[in-house]
């Protein structure tokens, strides 16, 4: 059964090349969904898939690329949607 979940990571998380490493980590363990960047300088995104690759992303997220200094990470489930494919919004 998939799971979705909606995260938002705040510290130093744009202009580390978050996003763009987020989106690769997530295709590469077939998981669905998007990431941005917020005005408030968080990052947000969505991930859905089987459970596995979605926990995975969410303990990537609490670290994030080496540039970044991620200081809290809010995590809430949400329905499964049924998307399909990975992007990068805004």
């Amino acid at each position: 059964m998939p799971e979705r979940v909606h995260v938002v990571v705040t510290g130093r998380v744009q202009g580390v090349f978050f996003r763009v490493t987020c989106a690769r980590e997530a295709r590469a363990r077939g998981v669905a969904g998007w990431v941005r960047n917020r005005e408030d300088g968080a990052v947000e995104a969505v991930f859905e898939g089987d459970p596995g690759p979605v926990g995975e992303l969410v303990t990537w997220c609490r670290t994030g690329p080496g540039g970044a200094d991620v200081t809290r990470i809010e995590v809430r489930t949400e329905a499964p949607q049924g998307v399909a494919g990975f992007e990068i919004v805004g």
